[in-house]
Order: structure tokens, then C-alpha cells, then sequence
């Protein structure tokens, strides 16, 4: 693996709007690993990549697994024979062992051309520049290399979005962002597009978890370094009248006959290879052999002509 000399980003045009403090985050991701991280969000996803990787019948050289906040991803494909060196780029040096680089997603300091595979579990949600990142992914891969991700979708914590919405309304009449804007899973698949990756996928997985309270719900998020890191939040200690109506709402709404309350996560999986020659491409107009009504046996049946009676 070629480590660049300077960490560039690629991005071009305007430069993006600035979404989350980064600084905040990585001391949200620093007390989360004080807490003991809460990891069954971030498990459930790893495995799932392992099993999408493993279904690949493609050896993998050199590999890096970025952004991903534990060793989670890292542990779930070290058995994977396909993968031959793994290094992890890792927000924090706190729990990162050799091979490993810090690195901040939005900067990668890989060389062009460097890299196999880059995975990313549950990290890429946070950038401000998504497509910079996703630019530089395939930029440091190699031709017929591979990115593989997972990142929260649209759907993350809808019931947390609207319980705080409407006790913040109630309760000091405005409304200030407390969950973050995560991507809808059909953009994502465009920007996978626009950064040049080839043969494109997405998909989802929409997980629901049941708390005995909302509170439990927010220690979750707390020991996921998923508290609130944006940078239009409002710079003032939460209410606690805010924080209680909040819960309230929540259970009011989003609760089943058994008193548990209901959180969804979305996560959205991401594919795409740097092209390369190899790779199958679509036909060109015109250019089939065989028509498909041919190739579906189906029986054509001529239109009227125009201006005919219907009977």
C-alpha cells in the first residue's frame, strides 16, 4: 500500500456544505469508546459485508477498511481468504493496531492506483463531502477494484426525528436539528454513478429495535458516538422539560401494546468497481440479435389504425 506524500482532496467545484462538526464527532466516537461502544448495530452490518465479500470470487490484495469506528469490520473478514492484506484508516488511534493508519475520510492518504478493496462500515454517513470521498475512493483503486460499503440510510430514526420535533415545538417554540439528515438510498446509488464507479448497487436493510424506554435508546446512541454532531445544533444544554416531553411523545407514538418502543435504523449497502475493460457493458442501441418478443415467445398483435372505430 503507497501512502500520498500529501492527503488531497479531489473534490471539484464548490465546496460543500458543511453539515457536522468533525472535531465534535471524533470526541463523540472518544466517549463512546470510554463507555464501552454499543456494537450490535455495527456487527449486524460487518457481517453482512463479510457475506456480500465472500460471494465475490476475486482475490483482494491489498485491502483498507475505512472509516469504520471498532475493529468490527476488520475481525469479520479476517478469515477471508480472498482478502489478502487488510489496514484499517481509522478515526482514533485509541484501539488501532498495526497495520493502521489515522486518517480522516474526507482526506485519504492513499496513493492513485494503490488499492483492491476499500470497505467502510457505518462511517460515511458523517462526511460533509460525500461525493469528494467517494471520488477519492475510486480514484485510489486499482482498475476492476472493488468499494464496498455500508452507511445509515434516510430512514434512520424517524420516531426520534418527529418526538423531538414536536416536544421542541411545545416546549421553547422553535425547532433546532437533532438528528442528522442521513442520504436516501436512490441518491446514494446516483453518486456511486457520478463518481465513476462501474456496475453500481444498492440496497437496504431496515432493522427495528425494541427499548424498554426511549432513554435506553439515547445510551445506545451515546455508545455509538451518535449524539448529536451537528453544526447548526443549538449551542445551549438541552432542556430537560424538552428532553422529558421528547420521551413522552415518543412513547405515545411509537410503542407497542407490550410498552417497548420501536427505533429504526436503515442501513443502505453500497457497490461499485473502478471500471476496467473486462467488465460487462450495455449493448449498444440497436444492436441486438434477436427481438424480445422473439425471446419471450410472446405473441404480437398489431394496433388498429389510427382513427379507427372501437367497436
Amino acid at each position: 500500500m503507497r501512502l500520498m506524500s500529501d492527503a488531497t482532496s479531489t473534490t471539484t467545484g464548490d465546496a460543500p456544505h458543511l453539515v457536522f462538526d468533525r472535531p465534535l464527532l471524533r470526541r463523540r466516537l472518544e466517549r463512546a469508546a470510554r463507555l464501552g461502544p454499543e456494537p450490535f448495530l455495527l456487527e449486524r452490518a460487518a457481517e453482512d459485508m463479510a457475506d456480500r465479500l465472500a460471494a465475490v470470487k476475486r482475490q483482494f490484495e491489498t485491502a483498507v477498511d475505512l472509516g469504520t469506528p471498532t475493529p468490527a469490520l476488520a475481525r469479520a473478514l479476517a478469515g477471508q481468504a480472498a482478502v489478502g492484506h487488510l489496514f484499517r484508516a481509522a478515526p482514533l488511534e485509541a484501539g488501532l493496531s498495526a497495520p493502521g493508519v489515522v486518517a480522516d475520510e474526507e482526506a485519504l492518504p492513499f496513493a492513485a492506483g494503490s488499492l483492491d478493496l476499500v470497505v467502510s462500515a457505518l462511517s460515511l454517513q458523517s462526511v460533509n463531502d460525500l461525493p469528494g470521498v467517494l471520488a477519492q475512493v475510486r480514484r485510489a483503486l486499482k482498475p476492476d477494484g472493488l468499494f464496498l460499503a455500508a452507511l445509515l440510510g434516510g430512514g434512520s430514526l424517524s420516531e426520534l426525528r418527529q418526538a423531538f420535533a414536536i416536544a421542541e415545538s411545545e416546549t421553547t417554540g422553535g425547532l433546532s436539528p437533532r438528528v442528522a439528515p442521513f442520504a436516501d438510498v436512490r441518491d446514494l446509488g446516483a453518486l456511486l454513478q457520478r463518481a465513476g464507479f462501474a456496475l453500481p448497487v444498492t440496497d437496504v436493510d431496515r432493522v427495528v429495535v425494541r427499548y424498554g424506554s426511549p432513554f435506553s435508546l439515547f445510551s445506545d446512541l451515546r455508545c455509538m458516538g451518535a449524539a448529536n454532531a451537528l453544526l447548526e445544533r443549538r449551542r445551549v444544554p438541552l432542556r430537560r422539560a424538552t428532553l422529558l416531553r421528547a420521551a413522552e411523545v415518543y412513547t405515545e407514538r411509537f410503542s407497542d401494546p407490550d410498552g417497548r418502543v420501536r427505533a429504526t435504523f436503515e442501513i443502505v449497502f453500497l457497490s461499485g468497481w473502478a471500471p476496467h475493460e473486462s467488465q460487462q457493458k450495455p449493448l449498444r442501441p440497436g444492436s441486438a440479435k434477436m427481438r424480445l418478443a422473439d425471446a419471450l415467445g410472446a405473441l404480437e398483435v398489431p394496433l388498429p389504425p389510427a382513427g379507427a372505430n372501437k367497436g
